[in-house]
């Protein structure tokens, strides 16, 4: 596919330039790595494939990754460990999703039935990856201030999240500050999208089976008609909620699938029905199961329905720390210019690095993937979903400048 240009990294004004700039080999090898990964998507807890490529190429630059407890994921430290002086973490999820490869006319279109880097994971694995190996090179040239820490996350897709393996495994141990990225479709290769405070939203899976004694379409009235609960509740309950809870909050109860009935004169005596919940706000994400399971359980009444509600935490926002979130934005600057960073909206998906920030300070900034100038809308979870690979050289270029600025003024 096309490639943006490559932007002349900018100096700071009376500074020389910072070294820890991805060379051309390096960016040749990282491209054909992410697309091998792209070839072999491998899902949450069975990135067994993916963890041994990472491994492999990092050995082969001389570090120690060490796998994680789980069997897939891992960690690797550049430079050597300073008991006394807290590391920065560079953070990469490695999963992909449950989705065919719509793509057509690209040589690394996915090669296992309905398993896809739909979401960008292998430019945020690969981004990781080189700059680890670019750190790992200005460390054995006494250039890299302070030892950084690579971690190789899986299973983000899968709620809660593989975040909370990691932090079993010691991905936090000796830990001050966590950065990472997530490849955004709507900003252009080149750039990067930033904020301070949350960026993404909570996000908890809802189960829910009604049941009650059926029969005849003849005689609705000797029945449970849950066919009708079932449709009350997918409109009611997001009603309820909405006067609830603060508007402010953004809580958002979304459906994706509801099953009732076979037969078009037979109410079923059973209704399923899977959702989302979404909400912007810590503090309402915190209160949001007592209140859904309160509106569901009343809507549900109603219709003398019986409800089995299964409410799966998921993960809570991703919340930027301003200070991490500053230390982003002046490293996309050292390299790029302050052009190349664009203020960004805080978005209804759930991601898993939230778990890391209940911990330590971290921030996550968008990094642009699609090409300058295209019109093309590919969003995140599509089948038909890809990636301008200049976004490899900025997303490597980011985190080595943040480990050298953070290394230098600590």
């Amino acid at each position: 596919m096309s490639r943006a240009s490559d932007e002349s990294e900018a100096d700071l004004p009376g500074e020389a330039p910072l070294p820890g700039t991805l060379p051309e080999p390096l960016r040749a090898e990282l491209i054909a790595f992410r697309r091998d990964l792209h070839m072999h998507p491998e899902l949450g807890n069975q990135e067994f494939r993916t963890t041994a490529a990472i491994k492999k190429r990092l050995e082969a630059a001389g570090l120690k990754p060490r796998v994680l407890a789980s069997g897939t994921g891992l960690l690797c430290d550049v430079g050597e460990r300073e008991p006394d002086w807290p590391m920065l973490a560079i953070r990469a999820d490695i999963d992909a999703l449950p989705i065919p490869d719509a793509k057509v006319n690209v040589p690394y279109r996915s090669t296992v039935p309905d398993r896809a880097h739909a979401c960008g994971h292998d430019i945020h694995t690969t981004t990781v990856l080189g700059a680890g190996l670019v750190l790992a090179e200005l460390d054995r040239q006494g250039l890299l201030p302070h030892p950084v820490r690579l971690v190789f996350q899986p299973a983000e897709e899968v709620l809660p999240g593989g975040a909370t393996d990691a932090i079993l495994s010691g991905a936090l141990d000796g830990v001050g500050k966590i950065i990472a990225v997530h490849c955004d479709p709507r900003v252009d290769a080149g750039r990067i999208g930033l904020r301070a405070g949350p960026i993404t939203s909570a996000c908890d899976r809802l189960e829910i089976t009604l049941d009650g004694p059926g029969g005849h379409t003849a005689r609705p009235h000797l029945t449970t008609d849950l066919v009708t609960a079932a449709a009350r509740v997918v409109t009611d309950v997001p009603a309820l909620l909405a006067r609830r809870i603060d508007a402010r909050a953004g809580l958002a109860v979304t459906w994706g699938r509801i099953d009732a009935g076979h037969a078009c004169n037979v109410i079923p005596m059973r209704a399923e029905l899977a959702g989302t919940v979404r909400c912007l706000d810590l503090d309402a994400w915190r209160d949001a199961p007592d209140m859904v399971h309160a509106a569901i359980d009343e809507v549900a009444t109603l219709h003398r329905a019986k409800s089995e509600i299964n409410y799966v935490r998921g993960v809570p926002p991703v919340v930027n720390d301003p200070a991490v979130a500053e230390l982003l934005r002046e490293a996309q600057t050292a390299r790029r210019g302050a052009f190349s960073v664009e203020d960004t909206e805080q978005s209804l998906g759930g991601e898993d690095f939230s778990w890391y920030l209940e911990h330590v300070p971290g921030a996550m900034a968008r990094l642009g993937v699609r090409t300058p100038g295209s019109n093309a809308r590919l969003d995140l979870h599509r089948g038909d979903f890809d990636a301008d690979e200049a976004a490899i050289k900025v997303g490597v270029e980011l985190f080595t400048a943040a480990a050298l600025l953070e290394g230098h003024r600590s």
